[in-house]
């Protein structure tokens, strides 16, 4: 009986000791260094010295960490933005939080486009949506702004989910845009006249500024509802 409340005490001990928040820190650290097929609840185990049943305490399945990570992530470039700017530059610094965010953690571009409804979508959603009224937009038109500016992110991590399940994660961006432009360049220029005329800019492009130019090409347009 003594044995069995010391062991009791001890479990309990440990439970409080391990908590989500450090779970999801090394969910993160594994994501970061290794990718998604890496983590598993047997590397988590190991990494924080514990048996899987503490983790599953907490956490209900792979799942649902890769969506707690990925709301940590958001949720500290959602916060971490500084208040008192202008409305349309704290959109601009949101959205390039974002952007950051999924360049440094390609696998949150991936949930991020796996489950449009979770947690993370909503933060990044209402941290447009505040500065969208803050900016004035009429209220009709809220709704609209917000999601045009959401998909647009959307859309980014839809791109950098599908290039992490498509490419090494030691692929040369530079060689492979260069790869990707000279087959571009082959095309037959009367059916793709555009494709063949830009193909010469997409090997020294910058994402980061090209994607800012969108969310600048959005608000350009935001700004003119009346």
């Amino acid at each position: 009986m003594v044995l069995m409340a010391v062991k009791t005490q001890r479990s309990e001990r440990r439970a409080d000791a391990l908590s989500k928040e450090r779970i999801v820190e090394a969910a993160i650290e594994i994501l970061d260094a290794r990718g998604e097929s890496a983590l598993t609840f047997r590397a988590l185990s190991a990494r924080l010295a514990t048996g899987a049943g503490a983790i599953y305490w907490h956490v209900a399945s792979k799942n649902d960490l890769l969506a707690a990570a990925t709301g940590d992530v958001i949720a500290r470039v959602m916060t971490g933005v500084v208040s008192g700017a202008e409305p349309r530059e704290e959109i601009r610094d949101l959205a390039l939080g974002a952007f950051d965010a999924i360049d440094a953690h390609p696998w949150v571009g991936a949930q991020l486009s796996r489950e449009p409804w979770q947690s993370a979508v909503l933060q990044i959603f209402e941290s447009f949506g505040g500065q969208l009224q803050a900016l004035g937009v009429p209220g009709r038109a809220q709704f609209d702004c917000a999601s045009a500016l959401l998909n647009y992110v959307l859309g980014l991590a839809g791109q950098y989910a599908a290039a992490t399940r498509l490419l090494p994660r030691d692929t040369d961006r530079s060689a492979f845009l260069a790869t990707v432009a000279a087959q571009w360049a082959q095309l037959d220029p009367a059916q793709y006249p555009f494709v063949h005329q830009v193909a010469a800019q997409l090997p020294g492009h910058d994402d980061r500024e090209q994607f800012l130019a969108g969310i600048d090409l959005i608000l350009a347009g935001i700004t003119t509802i009346r």
